[in-house]
């Protein structure tokens, strides 16, 4: 091979990659050395060289794709086991940019053919992203597609250990695959660390998103935050007036808190002999464990303060003086005094509840239906019409499709109607006498639950509404949409304060900070964003989701995060860092709901797979700095207890102020 050749090929190469420059300075050297050399080169030019500048000049063929990658799996999944998994990682993003290379080279029919020869391999864990991805047909659309242009546009962030790394750079030289070495360069940026390979279960965070920009998101994630909790709240004044009660008035409290709220809303249990037996080993348990509830209670107060950067509706004296006297009464709980549970189940609903929630208190319980319905049910009233009819320690909620008209007397619940599509997320105002709801039609509702009766509707975003929530003061409230963005509202205008934009995907369930100063926004991009509400920035991107996030919870001291997923994964992450404390895997399906009880030791969490787990949160928020860089299982949060439910998804949860634990949930039919 002659050196005329050898030019020919490396300006064919410069020039397909958009290497302008370089080609010219190649040229202009290549006539300079020409003028001065008055003789032909003898030079004999290197064998392998040559090889290798020939290589590039093939890596167009559509076979170069199929043969390298084919060749790369056969050898990923053939090496030690040891290695193997680590090695296995980099099938993924080199599998999704090989077909996207193909198709922006035009050959459509070949993409398609290696689309699903390899798509099984990748099916379990990335199913939605291949869903997308299956719809590329064209080279126009990939620049049409926000979440193809995203995944070309950046890297993807493997972590490996030292020798699967030294691995994989000797199979690459030794078969000369030119064209799976150039998309591992130009779409992989590997995190390689010393010592053992990293084993899948120990670290939820081994591929990053793919789409995020991992040098971007580290440069958010150093923004100041102020996760503290706001100056002159209700807790801070009841510590100052000194009116906290002593551990025997706690107990007492409790009892008179579970006996009100036992005739309140579980009235539809026949006999309650054990009652009081209960509640006696309940206040032995909360006796025995006092020093350790009081720490907790000590580390929420001892929480940084900080200035709203909202204005803040001022709390009327009675709801002020009724939140006080709740604080006054909170049953203190940790891992030796679980809280007391109050389930309460939907029936008949013939698979059309799409949301529940319950307020505060746990009064009232709202469900969201696909006929567009929203639907209350007032605990006392319910107690009172089936007060002989014991359910077995679960209270019917009844959606009877042959109840009489709005005004007939015989229908257990106050129906909402003013939407026009599937309602998706309801949730009563933090004193009960709002209700908010967010629909398929685009519009978010307000509704009084005093004079039954829709007050607003608000409309800015253009697809469907996914989920909406009040602010922890009321007033003002978030929601979250399938076009992409969060908004920020007050109840006293129908436009949006703020909008935020940054998620690829999307936004599928959102929560407000305990100051009121920041939200979090979860998204079927697999990330949760947290942001500002004065400036609307995105001060936070929480990376390590597999799956869509379905749920956020906030800590208390607003020092915690929780998410879950589809894949019923859960992960504690810590706000000021950004990084995942600890991941959490127990549940068998998708989680839909999550709550930290009122002083933050305990988190619960409601999944598909119809149980209520709860998890001790201590023992992994108070891991040592110097540990948490470590993953293993001393990190995790601990299974304090598994509540199965007879056959009932759990929708909601939501701890009293008292910290009694609410449930609900629609009862499936058992296959």
């Amino acid at each position: 091979m002659d050196q005329e050749e050898i030019d020919k090929v490396v300006l064919a190469y410069l020039d397909k990659r958009g290497f302008k420059q370089a080609g010219l300075a190649f040229q202009q050297e290549k006539q300079q050395h020409s003028k001065g050399s008055n003789s032909s080169s003898t030079a004999q030019i290197d064998p392998d060289i040559a090889k290798q500048i020939l290589a590039f000049s093939e890596v167009d063929g559509p076979a170069q794709y199929q043969e390298g990658y084919s060749k790369l799996r056969s050898w990923a999944y053939s090496s030690l086991d040891q290695y193997q998994h680590e090695l296995v990682r980099v099938l993924y993003p080199v599998f999704i940019h090989a077909f996207m290379d193909l198709v922006a080279k035009g050959h459509i029919q070949e993409a398609r053919a290696f689309f699903n020869s390899f798509r099984g391999d990748h099916e379990v864990g990335h199913s939605r992203d291949l869903q997308k991805l299956e719809g590329v047909l064209s080279p126009s659309h990939l620049e049409e597609m926000e979440f193809a242009h995203s995944l070309r546009q950046s890297k993807v962030r493997i972590k490996i250990c030292q020798y699967s790394y030294d691995l994989l750079l000797q199979y690459l030289h030794k078969s000369q695959s030119i064209t799976m070495l150039g998309i591992i360069n130009e779409h992989i940026n590997f995190q390689v660390s010393p010592g053992q390979p990293i084993s899948i279960a120990d670290d939820a965070e081994f591929v990053t998103l793919f789409g995020g920009d991992q040098d971007a998101v580290n440069l958010i994630n150093l923004k100041e935050i102020h996760w503290g909790l706001l100056e002159d709240s209700l807790e801070e004044k009841l510590e100052k007036t000194g009116g906290s009660n002593t551990d025997l008035e706690k107990g007492d409290g409790e009892t008179r808190e579970g006996e009100l709220e036992d005739s309140k809303k579980r009235s539809v249990d026949g006999g309650k002999q054990g009652t009081s037996l209960k509640k006696q080993k309940k206040d032995k348990l909360v006796s025995a464990t006092a020093k350790a509830s009081r720490s907790d209670s000590v580390a929420v107060s001892g929480a940084p303060r900080v200035k709203p950067e909202l204005a803040l509706p001022v709390i009327p004296e009675e709801v002020e003086q009724s939140i006080l006297e709740d604080l006054r009464n909170r049953v203190q709980l940790s891992s030796m005094a679980l809280p007391s549970i109050s389930f309460y189940t939907f029936i008949n609903t013939h698979n059309s509840l799409n949301c529940a929630s319950i307020s505060h208190d746990g009064s009232m319980v709202a469900g969201g239906f696909s006929d567009s319905a929203l639907k209350v049910w007032d605990m006392a009233k319910l107690g009172q019409q089936n007060g002989n009819s014991p359910l077995q320690g679960e209270n019917e909620l009844a959606s009877n499709d042959h109840t009489p008209g709005p005004n007939a007397g015989g229908r257990s619940y106050t129906l909402f109607r003013g939407h026009a599509g599937p309602v998706h997320s309801a949730t009563f105002s933090p004193f009960g006498d709002f209700l908010l709801s967010s629909s398929s039609d685009s519009t978010i509702r307000l509704w009084s639950t005093k004079l039954n009766a829709n007050l607003v509707c608000y409309k800015g975003h253009n697809y469907p509404v996914w989920d909406a929530q009040f602010s922890p003061v009321g007033h003002y409230f978030a929601s979250a949409s399938h076009d992409r963005t969060a908004r920020i509202w007050s109840v006293d205008r129908v436009q949006p304060l703020r909008v935020m934009a940054g998620h690829l995907s999307d936004v599928d369930c959102v929560q407000w900070h305990a100051n009121c100063n920041y939200i979090a926004t979860g998204s079927s991009d697999k990330t949760v964003r947290l942001w500002d509400v004065q400036s609307g920035e995105c001060v936070r991107i929480f990376i390590g989701h597999r799956s869509m996030i379905l749920c956020l919870a906030m800590s208390p001291d607003g020092r915690y995060m929780a998410s879950g997923d589809e894949d019923g994964t859960i992960m504690m992450w810590d706000l000021a860092t950004g990084r995942c404390v600890s991941p959490l895997v127990g549940h068998s399906a998708c989680i839909w709901s999550l709550a930290f009880s009122c002083e933050g030791s305990l988190l619960a969490s409601g999944s598909a797979d119809c149980t209520v787990k709860i998890w001790d949160v201590t023992t992994s928020s108070k891991v040592p700095k110097t540990e948490e860089n470590k993953s293993g299982s001393a990190s995790r949060l601990r299974s304090l207890k598994t509540l199965p439910t007879k056959s009932t998804p759990v929708y909601a949860l939501q701890f009293s102020r008292r910290n009694l634990l609410f449930a609900a949930g629609a009862l499936s039919k058992q296959s």
